[in-house]
């Protein structure tokens, strides 16, 4: 019995000084008297010497300058600091060990062999620190609102007071509910009323409910834990409501939530606590929530596919944003905001548009709404060679209009607006080669609306 604790001790001796031996710079040990127990063969290595003589022999025999024996006698560390040896300045720390209140050892180590080793890392801390902060104010931008309330143009009744109610929502922390068609500025409104919240130099934290995957929009809302399902990542991802702390999150196309997750995200609102996929930790979030959807949540109530208490959360502050043709005497206000944006970001110069154009803008009903609009005035730039936007520079759906055939009997309107929209969607998809997502971003709409417009106007999934 006494032989194998023997051999455990042996064992356990050799394994800590193969420990120390490989340290890379250095250590020497020393007992009270500043005798040396212990000399590392990488320090032997390094002052030449070899490592198995220097047991037993006074420190100040074996290495100038030092002060592991005054260390020994005061029991004060030095961490880091300068030592001169071999006419080479190095940079050292010597510990006290102590056991029962008393110092019974002095460790010392080598930490840079050359003091520019430590110039050398000061640099390269001092660039990281930098790409740290450049990178912090990358994301603090992508993250933040990009659009404020002025950027909602327009001057009729109805615009200025959906201004001043969300300049009202913005100084509360209640669930807003943004109503209103694709296009019509959900997210515009959403970006404007965090912007003029004290949440501004905060997150603003978007997710589109239906540009997710139905499988991974869970993890995408409350992140998962490293292994927490095949192809989750090893380190684990936060997820938006972790990242909204403090801020805000605006989750579009809310009615396209899957109903098995809404009772979570009713949870999540009510308690302001989640609990990443895969893991057991509950994680604190004060965020303010800004939902929106172009969908009547009340008809989606009553067919089952939304829950209606989470609806009467959501529900707490409604704003519900009108379509372009409710408002068309902003049409002007809107059509001369979105040519300045997009001469700054074309690099184009194109002054004005006629007022026939703008008869024609304002007569007609912009199923697309304001995402229409723009997406009619970048197609039209790229077409104009002077410096004002005339009718033949116009899509031929709304050059047919220059003889007021829009003001035909009313009977006939619903007929041909689905006309000119049927027109409008078959040669997007035309010029697409029959990619929708494409066609969808030429219409300036989301690939869901796109595939609901075909369905309702009987247009074929793929066109010849």
């Amino acid at each position: 019995m006494e032989t194998k604790s023997f051999n455990d001790l042996q064992e356990k001796i050799q394994f800590y000084e193969t420990i120390l031996d490989n340290i890379h710079n250095g250590v020497m040990i020393t007992d009270p008297d500043g005798k040396i127990i212990f000399f590392s063969k990488t320090y032997g290595n390094f002052l030449g010497v070899n490592p198995d003589r220097m047991v037993g022999k006074h420190c100040t025999e074996v290495l100038e300058n030092t002060r592991m024996h005054i260390v020994a006698k005061t029991g004060t560390p030095e961490i880091n600091l300068p030592h001169r040896i071999k006419d080479q300045d190095m940079v050292v720390q010597r510990i006290p060990i102590e056991m029962n209140g008393e110092v019974i050892a002095v460790y010392g180590q080598v930490m840079f062999k050359d003091v520019r080793d430590v110039h050398a890392l000061s640099k390269k801390l001092n660039v990281l620190e930098s790409k740290v902060e450049f990178y912090e104010k990358e994301l603090e931008s992508l993250r933040s609102s990009k659009y404020t309330i002025n950027n909602i143009v327009g001057k009729s009744e109805r615009i200025t007071d959906l201004k001043k109610l969300a300049l009202k929502a913005a100084q509360t922390n209640s669930p807003v509910l943004l109503i209103g068609e694709s296009g019509t500025g959900k997210e515009l409104f959403a970006h404007a009323i965090h912007h003029a919240s004290d949440r501004r130099p905060h997150p603003f934290i978007r997710l589109n409910c239906a540009a997710i995957p139905k499988d991974l929009l869970e993890s995408e809302l409350f992140g998962y834990e490293p292994g927490a399902f095949t192809g989750a990542g090893t380190k684990g991802k936060p997820g938006k409501f972790e990242l909204a702390h403090h801020g805000t999150i605006f989750l579009d196309e809310i009615s396209d939530l899957p109903l098995e997750m809404q009772p979570k995200l009713l949870r999540v609102l009510e308690e302001k606590e989640t609990e990443r996929l895969g893991g057991t930790r509950i994680t604190k979030s004060n965020f303010r929530l800004i939902a929106a959807t172009h969908e009547n949540l009340e008809k989606s109530i009553e067919q089952g596919k939304f829950r209606k208490d989470l609806y009467y959360r959501l529900n707490v502050i409604p704003i519900y944003i009108p379509p372009l043709r409710e408002r068309k005497e902003d049409i002007p206000y809107i059509a001369g905001n979105l040519i300045e944006i997009l001469n700054k970001d074309l690099g184009t110069g194109m002054p004005r548009i006629s007022s026939e154009v703008l008869t024609i803008f304002e007569n007609y009903d912009w199923p697309g709404n304001v995402r229409e609009l723009a997406n009619i005035l970048e197609r039209t730039i790229y077409a104009v060679e002077g410096n004002t936007i005339e009718i033949h520079h116009l899509p031929f759906f709304l050059q047919r209009m220059k003889h007021g055939s829009i003001k035909t009997h009313p009977a006939h309107l619903k007929r041909l607006r689905e006309d000119m929209e049927k027109e409008a969607l078959l040669n997007a998809i035309r010029l697409s080669n029959n990619n929708k997502n494409k066609a969808a971003r030429l219409l300036g709409i989301h690939r869901t609306a796109l595939y609901k417009k075909m369905k309702k106007l009987n247009i074929s999934q793929n066109i010849p």
